[in-house]
């Protein structure tokens, strides 16, 4: 089995890695997972979190606000609705996150708007676990 595996992360802005891993770890909608060379075939929703990636014996994050993970024996391809580095992820920037989510709850249908609360108590956790204030 192969240390490594592909591993391409993209938004609608840009291509923001491509590389080769040995391990993703993954914001599932479904709960964490960490994708490894020779992972079963898989594709998942995301949730809005913080995307690990292990590739040459440093770990480089992201924090990504949803999107989908398709995972092969071969690699990882993460197509992100929005994602940042984690360095260039700014307070001022997770308050207008945080406040874009807030309205997509307040304008949401009644049939999605228990989607649009969790949405949003993501993005606050999200900010909150990588100790960025969301204007809570």
């Amino acid at each position: 089995m192969a240390d490594t595996m592909q591993f391409d992360l993209v938004s609608p802005e840009r291509m923001l890695m491509s590389t080769k891993a040995a391990e993703v770890q993954i914001p599932g909608a479904d709960g964490d997972l960490t994708a490894m060379p020779g992972h079963s075939a898989l594709i998942t929703t995301l949730r809005p979190g913080i995307l690990k990636v292990v590739a040459d014996g440093q770990t480089v994050e992201f924090a990504v606000t949803g999107g989908f993970a398709e995972v092969s024996p071969e690699g990882v391809t993460v197509m992100a609705e929005r994602s940042l580095p984690r360095g260039e992820l700014t307070g001022s920037v997770m308050k207008d996150w945080v406040a874009e989510a807030r309205q997509a709850h307040a304008e949401a249908h009644p049939t999605v708007a228990d989607e649009a609360a969790k949405l949003l108590a993501d993005m606050v956790a999200m900010g909150t676990h990588i100790g960025l204030d969301s204007g809570e």
